[in-house]
């Protein structure tokens, strides 16, 4: 099924890090097509001039088709009148990158797109493109919890002047990104470059997203190693590698777990488990995602949360026949791995126990 809502990208990172180097290096890309970018200011987006056609109070317009705008009010009417104005022939662009301030929580952008009725009818989450400073990062992720949640929701994490750190330093702050969030991929970018084609199609939460998409989107590394993504990933998903609080005191306080079913769950057993969990920690979970299939349903379900707000489920009627596996991953703030994994095994318990309940049914039935 082809997806024709508008795709979105989140383009936040550490202050300083390189955002704006990055979204220069993407609006100079022809390949990049027509993109809509929206930021706070025009000062702060530090746009290259070389690659201005003409600007206005509102638009800036690039050289490449691409056009940029500002946040004056708020975010959800700029991105609604940017979308009237495509409708009406007066703007056209493809996609929509939106640029955070370097302080700023995705969480509330990622509810927006979700809540907002006209944008979650329009658009579509396509990715949250976090980019880390090789060389101050470390530092500002002792310095500012933000940074340590811009990581901790990141679908892709660029780490950027890797040419002005040392190797040493690079590969530890890359274990040290892993380690709050093994679920994101991670790659480094010099001045932006070779990031263009990488940052799109990000979200297995597509309509038109191949089932191997969709398993990589919702499984940690561990579980998503080997050439076929849909291989065997059966049990609990490895345990993050977590940075000792005496270096690093904010990362201790994201943790992330996943969880791979080989059968189907019951309905009942599977809204238990979220409600609960979003009743009792919603304020703290920064992301839920992944792939469930359902007993007596045969298509997969894909689906993504921030906090208490979920996007609709996408279902996958075209999965592999010989695969009905569920992938969960959960990432929250202020709760203990342990307390994640035991959420989990929740969920584990709950679904034995339903498969010994109707084993004894059946048998008590041909007695």
């Amino acid at each position: 099924m082809l997806d024709r809502r508008i795709p979105v990208t989140l383009l936040t990172g550490f202050l300083g890090a390189g955002k704006t180097t990055l979204l220069n290096a993407v609006l100079n890309d022809p390949a990049s097509a027509r993109i809509a970018v929206i930021v706070n200011e025009f000062g702060e987006a530090g746009l290259d001039h070389d690659l201005i056609q003409s600007s206005s109070d509102e638009i800036v317009l690039m050289q490449s088709g691409c056009l940029c705008c500002s946040v004056r009010g708020d975010l959800a009417t700029t991105m609604a009148d940017l979308i009237d104005r495509r409708d009406a022939k007066e703007l056209e662009f493809e996609r929509i990158v939106i640029e955070t301030t370097g302080l700023a929580d995705p969480g509330p952008i990622l509810q927006t797109l979700v809540v907002e009725p006209f944008l979650s009818r329009v658009t579509r989450m396509d990715g949250v493109v976090t980019v880390a400073d090789a060389v101050n990062g470390p530092a500002t992720l002792d310095a500012q919890f933000e940074a340590v949640s811009q990581a901790a929701m990141a679908d892709l994490i660029v780490l950027s002047k890797t040419d002005l750190a040392a190797e040493a330093d690079v590969t530890a702050f890359e274990a040290r990104l892993r380690g709050i969030n093994p679920n994101a991929r991670l790659m480094r970018a010099e001045r932006g470059q070779g990031v263009t084609q990488q940052i799109w199609g990000l979200s297995g939460l597509r309509q038109d997203a191949k089932p191997a998409e969709a398993v990589l989107w919702a499984s940690a590394p561990a579980a998503a190693a080997g050439a076929d993504p849909l291989a065997n990933l059966s049990g609990l998903g490895g345990k993050a590698t977590r940075a000792t609080p005496e270096f690093s005191p904010h990362d201790s306080r994201i943790g992330s777990a996943s969880i791979v079913l080989d059968d189907p769950i019951p309905d009942k057993v599977f809204d238990l488990w979220l409600e609960t969990l979003i009743e009792l920690k919603g304020p703290d979970i920064l992301r839920v995602k992944g792939i469930v299939f359902l007993e007596g349903v045969d298509a997969a379900f894909v689906f993504h949360g921030v906090q208490q707000v979920f996007d609709s489920p996408v279902p996958h009627r075209d999965w592999p026949s010989d695969d009905r596996r569920s992938r969960i991953v959960v990432i929250a703030r202020d709760i203990t791995n342990p307390e994640l994994q035991r959420s989990l095994d929740m969920l584990r318990a709950g679904t034995i126990a339903a498969a010994r309940n109707r084993a004894e049914a059946e048998a008590a039935g041909e007695g």
